[in-house]
């Protein structure tokens, strides 16, 4: 359990047990003064005397496990918890400038990064009220991270997890490119602010750029992002944009070269092994110098679909951790 608790809060043992130290003596303070500030009251009904009881240790307890965190060393730690605690309850959202982004969604170039326009001229608003009470400095002391997708969010999602207690790393943005994707419920659901880009913009104007850094966004990272990544972007976050791709690079990457289709390439080619790669994004489809490699058997009975799963456990695996290395170097 301890271990588990070291790994979900990302702390060392000295530290856990400072924590749990705080944990205990918040409470024990939380439930006296619950008692003292009761005493107060004259209730003679017993409910009404532990509805209002609930209450006040409930207003109480922040107050007291932050009192306590300062003499510990973990006040920051605290902090934070509270924080997050807010916002799972829908009391707070994470801070960040990003307030919404209104984008001319032009639906039929979405699909197809290489069709005509087809545009509606609507709208497209993806608004998410956004938190206050971060501290400044400890805003900036975070690296902030967009995630970059086109579909479902599997990936998205675990890193999202991998990184939700972290202090250091802040999912701040999801980037998608079509309406409808599941990434975005999943933004919806974890909070976090979305845009869906624009065609032109993205890929004849500043792709962006200017968006990103007003917005305090330091890295980038692609996961399962089906447009190619412009000159324009890639000069602004030089060696910040990582990608990850469902094979072994060099071989079967490229243009046209994502999903099923580079699955069932490789079982074409009657290779033996497959994998995933994670690298840095260059201004080449698959090009970018390799950060990581992890292989799977391709079997003899293998279809996409079966090697698919074998692959997705791969990135959900590995490509949270190689993530976090990279950012805490």
């Amino acid at each position: 359990m301890f271990q588990r608790l070291q790994q979900k809060w990302k702390v060392n043992g000295l530290q856990l047990i400072l924590i749990l130290f705080t944990f205990a003596i918040g409470g024990s303070l939380t439930g006296f003064a619950g008692k003292k500030l009761m005493n107060l009251f004259s209730i003679d009904q017993r409910w009404l005397w532990l509805v209002i009881y609930i209450i006040v240790v409930t207003v109480v307890w922040p107050f007291a496990v932050l009192l306590v965190s300062i003499p510990f060393g973990q006040f920051r730690f605290f902090t934070k918890y509270l924080q997050k605690m807010g916002r799972r309850m829908g009391f707070s959202r994470k801070r960040s400038e990003i307030d919404s982004l209104i984008i001319n969604n032009k639906q039929g170039a979405m699909d197809n990064p290489s069709a005509g326009s087809g545009a509606t001229d609507n709208p497209l608003i993806i608004h998410f009220p956004i938190a206050i009470g971060t501290p400044p400095d400890s805003y900036r002391d975070t690296t902030h991270v967009a995630i970059f997708a086109s579909g479902a969010g599997s990936n998205a999602q675990k890193i999202i997890d991998h990184f939700r207690d972290s202090e250091l790393i802040n999912i701040a943005l999801i980037v998608c490119n079509k309406p409808g994707a599941g990434v975005l419920t999943i933004a919806a659901k974890e909070n976090i602010p979305a845009i869906i880009i624009d065609k032109e913009k993205f890929f004849r104007s500043n792709a962006y750029t200017d968006d990103l850094k007003e917005n305090k966004i330091d890295f980038i990272i692609l996961a399962g992002f089906l447009w190619k990544i412009p000159d324009t972007l890639i000069k602004a976050y030089p060696g910040k944009i990582i990608n990850i791709h469902p094979a072994l690079l060099p071989n079967y990457g490229g243009k046209g070269m994502y999903g099923n289709y580079v699955h069932e390439a490789v079982i074409a080619a009657g290779e033996k092994e497959s994998g995933i790669t994670i690298h840095y994004v260059d201004g080449h489809y698959d090009n970018g110098d390799v950060i990581f490699q992890a292989r799977c058997a391709v079997l003899e009975n293998d279809t996409a679909a079966s090697l698919a799963d074998r692959i997705h456990q791969l990135e959900h695996e590995h490509y949270p951790k190689v993530i976090e290395n990279i950012l805490k170097k």
